[in-house]
């Protein structure tokens, strides 16, 4: 068994996503929250795809500097020959914050390609890129939105789109140059379309500085994937390794190329470590941090929970009123009724409350919930985050150091287990998921996931 993909998630419910593509194109994976010691890989046994979740997303150029170059290092040490640098695939990010070209550089220096590889567009959950251009379905009508007119993403809190083209987006972010593949150039013969990308590679490489510059393929139709993955593989076996940019859709496009995946396999086929976790034997509990409308309609429409409103100026100020509400969660759960919590929005996003402000208040709840529930010997049957920066902060506050494979509840939503030293956590089943992401029902589904 070889390993020959390898992904760092700039947040954790992308990673998990990625996580799951890879278990369902039946690779051997799993997820870690940090670089791993060689205790965790011996105890984790052989891999073929292996990931790392962060939280670069959320990180200035400086921070990325000091945390990313760890990243590159381990995965060059473990000769991955194709690393995948996963954002969203919206590829909301900034010069300040979250910054694509300052990931390419910093990585750059792991990878013995001299370019970056950039993938648009995700159709199985609504992104589509199209001559460089990416757009976005919205809502759930599913409408489909330039990503600069799209009424979340326009108006992101921390990184909003003003630009659909993703060329002009990476530039603003210190990329000296993006050459794009149309999707209409997979219709052409491959001999046809690999002298076009090498004519792209070749622009690259003579702008001067390293990994400042790339090459963008478009995705519209799943049916693309197998001609962006075969790229992507013929331009990683050229120069040994590559850096790849997007969103799950790169291990789609890989897995796509090799034609891995055709069999059909079970959910037990990917159970990892030494022993299987046993399936939940008590009470959900979800917290909702994410502001996202999507995210407020599935509140609304979930019947299965005792639902709890936070006031998320209380949440930030009030330490008496986080600790009654922690112990309310902890009532309703002991008496085995799911519990979903949830940032109030009744009267509208309070603009004072900074959203990293919010994402680390609700991440510092959602551990202090899990601290009181062990304290009462109260043992949580699952635990789900809705929200992405929460997602990170929350997971990454738990002795938990890996995620692996359980399920997926809807696009871009993967049920995975956590891999701890902490009884308490070990095991337990977990679904992080982006404020964006799921069908209206995604938290009724969760209280109905199997779980080997």
């Amino acid at each position: 068994m070889s390993l020959t993909f390898g992904w760092y998630g700039d947040d954790f419910t992308g990673a998990t996503d990625t996580l799951a593509v890879a278990a369902r194109a039946n690779l051997r994976s799993i997820l870690f929250l940090a670089v791993p010691t060689e205790v965790q890989l011996a105890r984790i046994g052989p891999l073929q795809a292996i990931g790392i979740a962060g939280t670069a997303r959320s990180m200035s150029p400086q921070q990325m500097q000091s945390s990313l170059p760890k990243i590159g290092r381990f995965f060059q040490e473990q000769q991955v020959p194709v690393l995948h640098y996963k954002c969203c695939s919206t590829f909301d990010s900034a010069v300040h914050t979250g910054s694509l070209g300052a990931a390419v550089r910093i990585l750059g220096d792991f990878v013995q390609a001299p370019f970056a590889l950039f993938v648009g567009g995700q159709p199985d959950i609504g992104r589509y890129c199209c001559f460089g251009n990416l757009f976005a379905a919205a809502g759930n009508s599913g409408q489909v939105h330039r990503i600069d007119r799209h009424p979340t993403m326009q108006c992101h809190p921390v990184t909003p789109m003003d630009e659909a083209d993703l060329r002009l987006h990476l530039q603003s972010q210190a990329m000296a140059d993006v050459v794009s593949i149309p999707y209409t150039a997979y219709q052409q013969q491959p001999a046809v379309l690999d002298a076009l990308v090498d004519r792209a590679v070749q622009r690259c490489g003579s702008v001067k500085g390293k990994m400042d510059t790339g090459v963008l393929f478009d995705v519209s139709d799943s049916t693309q994937l197998a001609s962006v993955g075969r790229q992507i593989l013929r331009i990683a076996n050229d120069h040994k390794t590559a850096l790849v940019v997007g969103s799950s859709v790169v291990l789609q496009a890989v897995a796509a190329a090799e034609n891995v995946g055709k069999h059909s396999h079970s959910v037990a086929d990917h159970v990892i470590g030494d022993r299987p976790h046993p399936a939940p034997v008590g009470p959900t509990f979800v917290l909702a941090a994410s502001l996202s409308p999507v995210t407020a309609a599935q509140v609304r429409a979930a019947d299965g929970y005792v639902k709890l409103p936070l006031q998320a100026r209380s949440l930030l100020n009030d330490a008496a009123y986080r600790a009654a509400q922690c112990q309310h969660i902890c009532d309703e759960l002991s008496a085995n009724r799911h519990v979903l919590a949830y940032v109030d929005q009744q009267n509208g996003r309070d603009c004072a409350i900074q959203s990293a402000d919010l994402a680390a208040a609700t991440a510092r709840f959602v551990h202090s919930t899990l601290q009181l529930l062990a304290e009462q010997g109260i043992r949580l049957g699952q635990l789900g985050i809705a929200g992405g920066d929460t997602s990170s902060q929350a997971i990454a506050q738990l002795d938990v150091w890996a995620l692996s494979y359980a399920s997926v509840l809807s696009p871009g939503v993967t049920v995975c287990s956590m891999h701890s030293d902490n009884p308490a956590l070990d095991g337990l089943t977990v679904m992080l998921k982006g404020g964006q992401m799921g069908s209206e029902d995604i938290f009724d589904k969760l209280l109905q996931v199997p779980v080997c």
